[in-house]
């Protein structure tokens, strides 16, 4: 299971989106900036980390998205 936190505007959480789609992998998005809750729960994952997305992949947690 994948889950990416990320913010609607950011051009790396839209290419995160677009690869992991492109690759037919499936996840689930989160948008930090409509659900304070998540918001939260990403900032645990990153360890109080504000930048997007972070990916999180069966339980590996990536900050940030580079195409790779």
């Amino acid at each position: 299971m994948v889950t990416i936190y990320g913010k609607d505007s950011c051009p790396y959480t839209q290419a995160a989106r677009d690869d992991y789609e492109k690759r037919k992998v499936p996840f689930t998005y989160i948008n930090v900036k409509k659900d304070a809750a998540e918001l939260t729960r990403m900032l645990e994952f990153s360890k109080g980390r504000r930048a997007v997305p972070v990916i999180v992949e069966d339980g590996r947690v990536t900050i940030g998205f580079g195409g790779t």
